[in-house]
């Protein structure tokens, strides 16, 4: 079945309208047409293979929110109609201990990313969401019961939403806790949100004074300019847990000093470049951890979207045509954007 587009043909080229192939729906089976597509920054890292291992043509995109058009004839948990989400992942082997714990993200045998993974289908490797139609096993799509008008703010909830959300119900973010959030960006911004929506003490961390009132209006009860040496010094060892969303190379040290004994530091932002080493006795002084998270499995990805349909959270967003992607990655790269590019897919036509 061919589906209009929108991908790259090659790390240096711009994206552009094209026609892909999608299966017709196996057993198991979902059939979605796409009416939102976050814009993550993962999918600029993969069109440009600055992570290296890009198959072309690339279609990214995995951050989809539509209705089911189709099912195939053993589905049992969707019907035609339903709103439904895609996330990071279409599959996984379904049988080794993480798929068993609803830990797909963590599938000890491989999982297969919304796009750029391996598949039978054409062209050889997956293609993502900024396409009209997407087809997934019944188990990789989600249930989505925000109101209709809140459907493209959700849509970055599937990437950005998770991979705050998992951290933060992992080192137990709650009420009587402490929790920074560094950085308020596509990541950051989600963070802040559900943190508070958690009950814990939200701190966020920007270096810059201009996002103060933004990050306080994002649920933030504090804010601290990480320039400034003496704000930073007043929250020494004071804090549970640190969500690190910065996606740029920086020095870990700054916020390791800011951890109370036996409490963690998790990186989700994922540089092109390593961040500097950081000094061991911000460690051992306090037995603390620097740990990282990817996104979440499919059941707690389901928790996380209940969740914010319950607490009202969506995404912060701005509405694109597919024709301005190449323009939103150049904005995204100088952080223009509050907070998450949505591509509307009905302007592909």
């Amino acid at each position: 079945m061919t589906t209009k587009a929108f991908g790259a043909k090659a790390a240096d080229k711009k994206l552009e309208a094209m026609d892909i192939t999608r299966r017709a729906p196996g057993p198991h089976d979902v059939q979605i047409e796409i009416a939102y597509c976050g814009i993550c920054h993962s999918d600029l890292h993969q069109v440009r293979s600055e992570w290296g291992g890009t198959l072309y043509p690339c279609v990214p995109g995995h951050e989809i929110v539509g209705h089911v058009s189709a099912v195939g004839g053993h589905v049992t948990r969707y019907k035609v109609g339903d709103v439904v989400g895609v996330g990071c992942l279409v599959d996984s082997c379904q049988t080794c201990p993480s798929c068993d714990e609803g830990l797909e993200q963590f599938c000890e045998n491989g999982w297969t990313g919304t796009y750029n993974s391996a598949t039978p289908d054409a062209p050889g490797h997956t293609l993502g969401g900024y396409s009209q139609r997407i087809v997934v096993h019944e188990r990789f799509v989600l249930k989505i019961t925000h109101p209709q008008e809140q459907l493209a703010a959700v849509a970055p909830l599937l990437c950005a939403g998770i991979t705050t959300y998992s951290p933060l119900r992992h080192w137990g973010a709650g009420p009587g806790k402490k929790v920074g959030i560094v950085g308020i960006g596509g990541l950051g911004h989600m963070g802040i949100k559900l943190a508070h929506a958690m009950g814990a003490h939200t701190v966020a961390f920007t270096t810059s004074e201009t996002k103060r009132q933004d990050a306080l209006k994002l649920g933030a009860d504090e804010v601290v300019i990480s320039k400034n040496p003496d704000d930073m010094a007043q929250h020494a060892g004071s804090f549970d847990f640190i969500l690190d969303t910065v996606g740029a190379s920086h020095n870990l040290d700054a916020y390791l000093v800011l951890l109370k004994r036996d409490a963690t530091m998790c990186l989700v932002g994922a540089p092109e470049h390593p961040h500097p080493a950081p000094t061991v006795f911000n460690l051992i002084l306090g037995r603390k951890a620097i740990a990282g998270s990817l996104i979440g499995g499919l059941p707690e990805t389901q928790e996380m979207l209940d969740f914010c349909a319950a607490k009202g959270i969506t995404a912060d967003i701005e509405m694109i045509r597919a024709q301005d992607v190449d323009d939103a990655y150049e904005r995204m790269l100088k952080s223009d954007v509050k907070y998450r590019f949505v591509m509307d897919i009905a302007t592909m036509g």
